[in-house]
């Protein structure tokens, strides 16, 4: 037994775990301290050290990984643990102390250096969790190495400590805020737009730190013609207003009100760790993560055609069909992918792309070392919104021609069998449709079909519940489907 001490109080923390309950298909996420304690922290920074920084590979010259968190309470012990496990191993660690996750990303691609961002996301106050990235921000998945530190921690928690290092590594600090604000700037110019009144609802997360740095005059920044009013900037891990998830409707409510209150021009919302950015229009509606994707896409692939490069553009197969029919449309290559920021991103790297975008709200710009940024895609937003007069309602119609369902959850004792019903039911009454399993079960009766409609249904990586997002051309069509989907998932199975 060990301790774990907080604001709160010491808790007697158990170092026998079974990590394959916390490491997943992309990251670490588990409540603490009963299941993310500092042993556990110092196991996988041991274990990362070992698989990701020394292993496979021709050993750096001088190792090290850059380490940062995020507000929540648990966050500075656990980096620091895990810190431990990585100095153990003879790898130096660089602190950048409280960050956004892209604040990371961005550290791990200025300092070519691997990375691990201590966050839950949107996850409520007592979860924690770590994203894991190779050096560059390249993504570590399941597939890409994060099975094996996975293995490898639980070994060690299990006894199979190894020798440490004859050199242990050093621990130094850096501040990085400043630069990440610089090279974000330096990717958009915002500085011809019109003035723009903008509500950013930070959720009491990292946006608090980060939108300051970037949207203000830090490190000796050009103004910009932007009036911000904030909402929740205050850094607090207990989430006092509302949760940091603005997928969820409720949490959106009070920047909806505050962007008609203030005669606001639009809205931002981030989540928790800032890598996600939601959208919404001047009359407080939310704008979907798709018409962003199609708005930011199309400003990457005029940028490349201008430099005359062909552009490939990345993105997730329940973004709305208007994606990739705008992209092809605009001269790009619009490729598919499955759901997941370890996926895609991968995906983008082998492709070049210089974008990719999830209806998730996350997305990826290949002059952000391939990672994801909410605060980046932002800026896109303000610089288009600001380079031309019209409201944003009316800029976000034109990327939004069909009606989506949104994604609606349903908690099944038997995912497989409930996709099984759904997938005969539609193979049988839509012969002519397309199926695929690229990522759970996607029915498409679309391209030259009439109604046009599909719909994904895909299992949870965390939960038993199944997930469905439906299209259609119009609201009618997309009803019916949706209905008619969760009938059957959700009928009784029986003997």
């Amino acid at each position: 037994m060990t301790a774990f001490h907080t604001g709160a109080g010491t808790y007697p923390v158990s170092v026998t775990i079974d990590l394959t309950r916390i490491i997943k298909a992309y990251d670490v996420r588990g409540t603490v301290p009963d299941q993310l304690s500092p042993d556990v922290a110092r196991a996988i920074g041991s274990a990362f050290a070992q698989v990701v920084v020394l292993g496979g590979g021709t050993r750096p010259a001088a190792p090290r990984v850059v380490v940062g968190h995020d507000m929540r309470d648990s966050g500075p012990a656990l980096a620091a643990a895990f810190a431990e496990g990585v100095t153990r191993a003879g790898v130096d660690v660089v602190t950048i102390g409280l960050c956004s996750t892209d604040g990371l990303y961005h550290a791990s691609g200025a300092l070519d250096a691997p990375g691990a961002m201590f966050t839950a996301s949107h996850n409520p106050a007592e979860y924690n969790g770590i994203k894991l990235c190779r050096a560059g921000a390249r993504p570590v998945g399941q597939e890409t190495g994060l099975a094996e530190v996975r293995d490898l921690a639980q070994r060690i928690l299990d006894g199979a400590e190894p020798s440490p290092a004859a050199r242990p590594g050093v621990v130094t600090a850096r501040d990085t805020l400043a630069d990440y604000a610089a090279f974000l700037r330096g990717l958009v110019d915002l500085s011809g737009i019109r003035p723009l009144k903008v509500v950013v609802d930070a959720g009491n997360g990292m946006a608090g730190h980060t939108v300051p740095a970037v949207l203000g005059t830090g490190a000796g920044l050009p103004v910009l013609p932007l009036d911000v009013v904030d909402l929740y900037f205050e850094l607090d891990g207990t989430f006092p207003n509302h949760e940091a998830n603005p997928l969820e409707p409720a949490n959106l409510r009070d920047l909806q009100a505050a962007v008609v209150e203030h005669g606001a021009d639009l809205g931002l919302a981030f989540d928790g760790d800032a890598d996600r950015c939601f959208v919404v229009d001047e009359r407080g509606e939310p704008v979907s993560p798709s018409a962003v994707t199609a708005l930011v896409g199309l400003r990457e692939v005029a940028k490349e055609l201008e430099a005359g490069r062909t552009p490939t553009v990345i993105h997730n197969l329940i973004t709305s069909r208007a994606v990739p029919d705008l992209l092809t449309a605009a001269g790009a290559t619009a490729v598919r992918t499955r759901v997941g920021h370890s996926f895609i991103k991968a995906r983008m790297a082998e492709a070049d792309a210089v974008f990719g975008g999830e209806h998730s709200a996350h997305y990826y710009f290949r002059d952000f070392f391939f990672a994801d940024t909410g605060m980046l895609a932002a800026l896109h937003v303000l610089a288009a919104l600001g380079g031309q007069p019209h409201p944003l309602s009316a800029l976000a119609e034109m990327y939004s021609p069909y009606v989506a369902s949104g994604e609606l959850n349903s908690r099944v004792a038997d995912a497989a069998a409930a996709t099984a019903r759904v997938r005969e039911a539609y193979t049988s009454a839509y012969p002519d449709a397309d199926v695929d399993e690229l990522d759970g079960l996607t029915v498409a009766h679309w391209d030259d079909a009439h109604p046009q409609w599909w719909f994904n249904l895909r299992a949870s990586n965390t939960e038993p519940l199944l997930r469905l997002n439906v299209e259609a051309a119009d609201e009618d069509i997309m009803i019916k489907v949706r209905d008619d989907v969760l009938s059957l998932v959700r009928q009784e199975e029986t003997a």
